[in-house]
């Protein structure tokens, strides 16, 4: 007898942190491929894209909530419907780091669940001589005592942040054939995803 598990076509992701650490810029960049350099402060924003893989529609919903703490009850209902998080920092700010740490555990205690799907992005590396939160310390964080997947992005220079969609797309258990099409725009699929179904992203561009 064999058992399948079932593959989402909808799925939710919210995106967790401090003012200021770039959650809209690395939304807006994977969705419109552009940047803002002004902060603009958000309350809480859905944004809802639909994509076809082999014939079959897929939606991703992405929280964009606020980084201040004026909003308890929002965010707790964030993290309840919520099947992936990201955790944002910024690298030129500590205090950003330690709301990473607040947040994770408020995740836990609402979802109940220590193997939620969690992934912890350090953003704005492009701030090279700002920097302040070395990347040594918080994979060893990570490793010791977290095991969330971690990376380092910028949404101003389109670092990382396909990569980071589809570290959250992967845990939050959507198609096996989705997340590799989700590549870096103006690249190539490497060889071995080359046969892969093609992604196309409603209202947007094509993604080949």
């Amino acid at each position: 007898m064999s058992f399948e598990v079932k593959e989402k076509t909808e799925v939710r992701l919210v995106f967790l942190g401090a003012a200021g650490v770039g959650k809209t810029a690395l939304i807006q960049r994977f969705l419109k491929d552009t940047f803002e350099p002004k902060h603009r402060r958000t309350v809480e924003e859905l944004h809802r894209k639909e994509y076809e893989v082999a014939g079959v529609k897929v939606t991703i919903n992405i929280m964009d909530t606020s980084g201040s703490y004026s909003f308890p009850a929002m965010r707790k209902l964030s993290i309840q419907n919520s099947d992936a998080f990201a955790l944002v920092y910024a690298v030129d700010d500590p205090e950003s780091l330690e709301a990473v740490k607040t947040l994770r555990e408020e995740i836990l205690e609402v979802k109940e669940d220590k193997f939620t799907p969690i992934v912890v992005i350090g953003n704005k590396i492009d701030r090279l001589d700002e920097r302040q939160v070395s990347s040594k310390d918080v994979l060893s964080m990570l490793e010791q005592d977290w095991n969330h997947s971690f990376m380092e992005s910028s949404a101003k220079d389109n670092v990382n942040v396909m990569e980071a969609f589809r570290e959250l797309l992967q845990q939050a258990n959507l198609p096996s054939r989705f997340s590799p099409a989700l590549c870096r725009r103006r690249e190539t699929y490497p060889k071995e995803s080359s046969k892969r179904p093609k992604l196309n992203k409603t209202n947007s561009c094509l993604i080949t």
